[in-house]
């Protein structure tokens, strides 16, 4: 392990040093916090073991609130692959230099900010907090790293972004590499070019962005539209490479502990179709394995062997995706593990090779021509093979010993709502009895592992008050009649639940309740985005396909009630809602539909989007007058 202290000392002779400059005045009324951005620079170079980065970074207090954020200085690293250096750390007051690297006291600790998910990653932050700061000063400082890859030592790759969120005199990036081996370059929103060098055996590419415009951070963006103009640099432009240098680490022949393997054998043993041994395999790890992840040092990159994760009983996602993997082959499943990532993986299909990509692994198993795509890491997933729900991560990389290639994973297209809620309300047939409402949810597909999850890892009571009080917000004085009642059928991937709950003839009638009596559609209206649209550039995603159905049916009435003479359906490209009635005599009923139908919005489409999620919004509640009876009217 590489040392976990901050080292002062001197830059090296290959670091060229540049003058500071200065903030263009047309950006001031953009300046946040205080704080006046003069340089951010990246140089980097190749060593024999690994690579060494040089950061410069120098901003100018300019008002009081900047005192707080730029008399402190933290960053982060990994004390597994790196070592860090600080060179200078200097105030420049009225252009004299000051130097407080001597004196300063770097504080190192260990925060784990997702310990709370079972996710430890070892990482230390380092602070300083700079002596006598004032208003005025540069804060100008510069450090070295060394990193010494774990895995993949001769691979490369590095992102910057050429435009940042608020104003920056210079963004700086400097890649020396041998110049016999080419460096890929890919940009993305950006046509900045490098300026190339070559002096022996080595060759320099610099970019150079000067005051550029801040961009505005736009909310709800597609992982392939990358927020910033973006440089990526990688020193390969093969995936195989990427995964040569995996390949090690996931070998699929190791020994199972005879154990496991005898629950295995016992799997071949009661199914002799391979998608049934399919899905008993993968619900053995999902189920039995817990989720602990452990990334630090080796355990970023390197699986635990199967034997080891069996015995300890948990394993983060390499070491299930591994276990799986290996399961799979032994009943006779093609299976491989495959790097994706849970957030970013849309955004792969557009990355220049680097493991640096990935922040989770899966499993590709294929039977005959039919691929599927499984998280290990899930827990209680349902569904046989021809309803498993994949993932949802955009691309994977498998790990293959040849033709390593990004693939796709394709949605499944919604044909049927995966949930649907069906509420009855029966009014009273005499006066002074109380309204009884039964409420029975149906969830299927995604909703449903969702659902089932939720059932388990809350108490009954809890997830029955949050229900309770969702009804008391709209109906005041419900009360509970019976415990919260679930179904759960794994293999067809249904969960059912049933509420029951009475409305007493008080509160029925208190503020005149049941002559403005609501009837609200939950589809899930108010968890679409709704974006700023002034000045945005870039689409909205809609996220992981929708589609939802919410049904309420009055039972007892005393007179014939009717919807809207015409229906307010909002279809567009990418969102349908629809609402559809029918009534009896003393009987009136509402259903609701909302479904997605691409997965995002263009940018120039934003208003006329609003305009219907707001159509939508109208049109989702209908209120009556429930108390009316036709003998009034006669």
């Amino acid at each position: 392990m590489a040392d976990t202290e901050i080292h002062k000392g001197t830059p090296g002779a290959w670091i060229d040093r540049i003058e500071l400059p200065k903030a263009d005045p047309r950006f001031d009324s953009q300046i946040k916090n205080g704080i006046s951005n003069l340089v951010s620079e990246y140089q980097i170079r190749q060593r024999p073991d690994g690579i060494e980065a040089f950061d410069h970074y120098a901003y100018k207090i300019v008002d009081r609130t900047g005192l707080e954020r730029g008399a402190a200085i933290n960053f982060e690293f990994d004390p597994a692959t790196s070592q860090v250096t600080m060179n200078w750390l200097n105030i420049i007051r009225d252009g004299v230099v000051i130097d407080r690297l001597p004196g300063a006291t770097f504080d190192v600790f260990r925060r784990e900010k997702d310990a709370e998910k079972g996710l430890f990653d070892g990482w230390l932050t380092a602070y300083v907090n700079v002596d006598d700061v004032r208003v005025g000063d540069i804060i100008d400082y510069g450090r070295t790293t060394v990193r010494t890859p774990i895995v993949g030592a001769a691979l490369f790759f590095h992102s910057v972004a050429v435009a940042w969120g608020e104003p920056i005199a210079l963004i700086r990036e400097k890649v020396t590499w041998p110049a016999s081996q080419p460096l890929n370059i890919r940009q993305s929103r950006t046509d900045i070019q490098p300026e190339v060098k070559t002096e022996g055996a080595l060759k320099s590419y610099t970019w150079e962005s000067i005051n550029p415009a801040p961009v505005k951070s736009e909310d709800n963006l597609p992982a392939d539209f990358p927020t910033y103009p973006t440089i990526q640099i990688s020193s390969t432009g093969k995936w195989q490479d990427i995964v040569d240098a995996m390949l090690p680490y996931y070998r699929l022949d190791q020994e199972l502990p005879a154990a496991f393997a005898s629950k295995l054998d016992d799997i071949a043993a009661r199914y002799a179709n391979p998608e049934d041994r399919m899905i008993e395999a993968m619900r053995l790890v999902q189920d039995t394995i817990r989720y602990v992840s452990l990334s630090m040092g080796r355990g970023s990159y390197i699986p635990r062997s199967p034997s080891t994760v069996i015995a300890s009983g948990f394993g983060d996602c390499k070491d299930k995706a591994l276990l799986l993997a290996s399961s799979l082959r032994r009943l006779g499943v093609q299976a491989d593990p495959a790097l994706t990532d849970l957030d970013g993986g849309l955004a792969l299909g557009e990355m220049l090779p680097t493991i640096r990509a990935f922040d989770h692994v899966i499993v590709k198993a294929t039977i005959k021509s039919q691929v599927y795509w499984i998280d290990a890491t899930n827990y209680l997933q349902g569904g046989r093979a021809e309803n498993l729900v994949p993932p949802d991560y955009g691309f994977a990389l498998p790990i293959v010993a040849g033709g390593a290639r990004m693939e796709k994973m394709e949605r499944k297209e919604l044909f049927e709502p995966t949930t649907f809620v069906s509420e009855a309300f029966d009014f009273p047939k005499l006066k002074g009895e109380a309204l009884k409402l039964t409420v029975r949810t149906t969830y299927s597909g995604a909703d449903a592992d969702s659902m089932r999850y939720r059932v388990v890892s809350q108490s009954a009571t809890k997830l029955a008050d949050d229900y309770l009080q969702y009804y008391n917000r709209q109906y005041p004085g419900m009360t509970s009649l019976a415990p919260l009642s679930t179904n759960d059928d794994r293999d067809r991937n249904i969960v059912t639940t049933v509420e029951s709950y009475e409305l007493s003839a008080g509160d029925l009638d208190a503020d005149d309740l049941i002559k403005n009596f609501p009837l609200k559609a939950d589809v899930g209206i108010s968890n679409l985005p709704e974006p700023d649209m002034v000045g945005r550039t870039g689409p909205v995603w809609l996220g992981s396909p929708v589609f939802k159905r919410h049904q309420c049916i009055v039972h007892n009435l005393k007179a014939k009630f009717v919807g809207p003479e015409k229906s307010d359906d909002v279809i567009t490209p990418f969102i349908a809602f629809k609402a559809r009635w029918s009534n009896a005599p003393t009987e009136f009923q509402v259903d609701w539909f909302l479904k997605t139908i691409g997965d995002r919005v263009p940018a120039k489409e934003i208003g006329p989007y609003l305009k219907s999620r707001r159509k939508m919004a109208d049109n989702a509640s209908w209120s009556y007058n429930f108390g009316y009876a036709e003998t009034e009217a006669n």
